[in-house]
């Protein structure tokens, strides 16, 4: 995906953002322990050179993942699976970008890495503080590594997410730290820091505004790090349809040069 954080930890932050906004409750005691289900499905391409100049094309990735969260009280539990087509060199890896070295990859396409997530919503420190979730991560080794799709290793990660109301504009922002095996495809895959800053609006009826700017530190001794802006509209269809529709512009040569994606959320 894009060479940062993950497509998917943004686009579901977006989301989350714009609940937030349009369901924040009035008192800390309106937070409902009942299970609700949400069922998502998105669609993401992008495409750079990922800091290769000297490639003769570029890289370009398609990710369409299906996800289903559940939540009851303060816990959220997902599982995101997803179909994914890579083409380019094999030193372009989804949700890591550019690892550095030399691919051969032409082209490949199949089940990409599923994705496990357990987020606690802790509980209110102040009605003028902001709220925090802490998740946890695993990603199961599903991809085929031989194939460029994957490292064929289990990671993990853990993040602090924070989110405020102030004015009008829902202030939000994430710390993480990504946790990565390396493999004997991909050695130099290192561990890394990421985060981002972004702000949410209200634009029009049910129509939500904002923009997300995303960190995230070298993945190998032969990459640097990246940094990508995010702007996003998002919209309630009806009470539990949700779209969200977003870009992504890269500025560092390990990021992609542009990317465009599309998600939808059902609540039931």
């Amino acid at each position: 995906m894009h060479g940062s954080n993950t497509v998917l930890m943004l686009a579901g932050m977006a989301l989350s953002v714009a609940e937030f906004a349009s369901a924040q409750p009035s008192t800390f005691d309106e937070m409902s322990p009942a299970v609700t289900h949400t069922t998502s499905i998105g669609a993401y391409y992008s495409r750079g050179k990922y800091g290769d100049e000297y490639a003769e094309t570029d890289t370009r990735i398609r990710y369409l993942p299906v996800a289903h969260e559940v939540k009851r009280g303060s816990w959220r539990y997902k599982a995101t699976v997803p179909a994914l087509e890579i083409s380019g060199p094999a030193n372009v890896l989804v949700n890591l970008g550019s690892v550095g070295g030399i691919g051969t990859r032409a082209q490949a396409s199949g089940l990409g890495d599923i994705v496990l997530n357990a987020t606690y919503e802790l509980p209110p420190l102040g009605r003028n503080l902001p709220f925090l979730d802490l998740g946890v991560e695993v990603k199961l080794p599903t991809a085929d590594d031989s194939r460029g799709l994957g490292t064929g290793r289990l990671d993990a990660g853990v993040q602090l997410d924070a989110f405020q109301v102030v004015r009008g504009n829902t202030l939000f922002g994430t710390l993480g730290y990504k946790y990565r095996r390396p493999s004997p495809v991909y050695p130099d895959i290192r561990n890394a820091w990421i985060a981002s800053l972004g702000v949410g609006r209200t634009i029009a009826g049910d129509w939500q505004g904002g923009v997300i700017y995303d960190y995230r530190q070298a993945v190998s001794d032969l990459t640097g790090e990246t940094h990508e802006l995010l702007p996003y509209l998002s919209v309630s269809a009806t009470e539990r349809l949700q779209m969200m529709f977003y870009i992504i512009h890269g500025f560092t040569d390990d990021s992609p040069d542009r990317g465009l994606g599309i998600q939808m959320s059902f609540q039931w």
